[in-house]
């Protein structure tokens, strides 16, 4: 232990790894900074970085990434000291594996120093800026996907372009500055769980610029590339256990590792105007249409995964994995994506639904991983549109019932009234967190009374599920369940 304290992870440690931990096979000081990521959250670090991390191994050193943190200081300090290096951690029932990833050649934080940021995303050798910003992060509005005018931060971007606070004012300042430079904009890659992503992005950063500057957005209208992507892979927040297990294996310490599973997909878009690292050679999927991927993905594991997290919180489950070993659960999670999901997607050519939905099963069953249902209830209303409601208005237009999407409406419903089944205060972290604590205010835990407050949400829920008795009826009658029974109770009876 004494030795440990006295060494870090870093460039003049790697030498002192043990054999069996994977490292970085290249020269990091000859690599270039080709991909500006924001968001440097623990998913990039465990999934794009890692696809990078392995295009550089393979010889290609045109694409070190430089990662931002939008506001936070929290990744670069922790990272700063070990020369941007940290551990990813690949976990299942069989143990553990290491790999030290190196494929960060820099860190910032936007807060501290925007232009610096905006001069780095303006430098000629970046060619990709990818984001992981989470759903919240575009400032758009989740029930129509347009970009939210009246925001604060779009207001104070548009007033202050160059000390942005919003990551689409850092892409408009910096592609302005590339423009007058004289330099082709960067492709904009958006690996956040939004509904045609690449699109979405670049409608809201298309209509930022406009109101910005007019001429950029004209020029933007036809240079700018976003692609869509469709990532997928289990990434918990790190917890101090998790520090101090991955530190006494690599006999030094990493101040952030990272911990995953074993699955990792990432289908992209081929949309490429300056290139691309050739991250299909490491396991990625390019492709021309990554949209049946995305909605698959987007309303099997996402969807299931918000529906279990707010009904695995409520029964009192800490984990994906505790939830998960409660047979009312598992069931519930199961019949929802065969019964109520699949029969509305639009499948991709070849795809085998069903060996997919045992997949995410498994996976959700990963005792190895401690995925958090409390992180990922987080921002629920920017994720149940995409996630939830999406497949409730198929159903709907088809005149399908909705039991169990009701239920995970419901079961939102029930985890932002506050308070958990044995009465201590649920911490509800969300965007419209101070809009829902004054509508749960003035009803009080009365599902009749709280239910319609909630759906007039419109930026939620549009103008029309509130409006429509197919939905408002079973949603109400579910949350009246949760409140009288409990989350178990009303899965049994379900």
């Amino acid at each position: 232990m004494e030795q440990m304290d006295r060494l870090r992870l870093s460039t003049a440690t790697l030498a002192d790894l043990a054999a069996p931990i994977r490292r970085p096979a290249y020269d990091r000081a000859g690599i270039a900074t080709g991909i500006v990521h924001l968001g440097l959250g623990a998913f990039t670090r465990a999934h794009q970085a890692a696809y990078t991390d392995a295009v550089l191994a393979a010889g290609d050193r045109r694409w070190g990434m430089l990662g931002a943190s939008l506001r936070s200081p929290a990744t670069r300090d922790a990272l700063a000291q070990q020369n941007g290096l940290y551990t990813l951690a690949v976990r299942d029932a069989s143990g553990e594996h290491l790999r030290v990833i190196g494929a960060l050649t820099g860190l910032a934080v936007a807060a501290e120093n925007p232009q610096g940021l905006i001069t780095a995303l303006a430098a000629p050798s970046v060619h990709i800026v990818s984001l992981t910003v989470t759903e919240k992060g575009y400032c758009l509005d989740p029930a129509s996907g347009a970009l939210r005018e009246d925001h604060a931060d779009v207001l104070h971007d548009l007033s202050h372009p160059q000390a942005p606070r919003t990551a689409l004012g850092y892409l408009a300042a910096a592609l302005s500055v590339r423009r007058a430079a004289g330099i082709a904009p960067f492709t904009v890659l958006c690996c956040d769980n939004l509904p045609a992503n690449g699109k979405t992005l670049r409608r809201v950063l298309m209509r930022f610029a406009e109101l910005s500057d007019p001429e950029l957005g004209n020029y933007l209208a036809d240079h700018l590339a976003c692609p869509s992507t469709m990532v997928d892979r289990i990434v918990p927040a790190t917890t101090d256990e998790d520090r101090a297990r991955i530190s006494a294996a690599l006999g030094m310490t990493d101040a952030w590792p990272v911990v995953t599973e074993p699955f990792s997909q990432w289908v992209i878009e081929d949309h490429f105007p300056l290139g691309r690292p050739d991250w299909a050679a490491q396991g990625a999927q390019v492709t021309d249409d990554v949209a049946p991927f995305e909605l698959m993905k987007l309303r099997l594991l996402n969807g299931a995964h918000s529906a279990l997290a707010y009904l695995g919180y409520l029964a009192g489950c800490e984990t994906v994995a505790d939830a998960m070993a409660q047979p009312e659960i598992a069931r519930f999670v199961a019949r929802l994506m065969h019964d109520e999901v699949t029969p509305v997607l639009n499948v991709v050519a070849g795809a085998d639904v069903e060996a997919y939905q045992r997949a995410l099963l498994e996976r959700f069953r990963n005792r190895a991983l401690k995925h958090r249902t409390w992180q990922i209830a987080m921002d629920g209303s920017q994720k149940l549109p995409q996630r939830l409601l999406g497949t409730i208005r198929d159903r709907l237009a088809r005149g399908l019932p909705i039991p169990h999407l009701a239920l995970g409406v419901a079961a939102w419903m029930r985890y932002v009234s506050g308070t958990d089944e044995a009465g201590r205060a649920i911490d509800v972290r969300d965007p419209l967190a101070a809009e829902i604590r004054r509508r749960v205010a003035t009803t009080g835990p009365v599902a009749e009374r709280l239910a319609p407050e909630l759906l007039d949400i419109e930026s939620i829920f549009g103008t029309d599920l509130c409006r429509d008795a197919r939905f408002t009826a079973p949603v109400t009658e579910a949350l009246t369940a949760l409140f009288a029974h409990g989350a178990l109770a009303t899965l049994r009876k379900l």
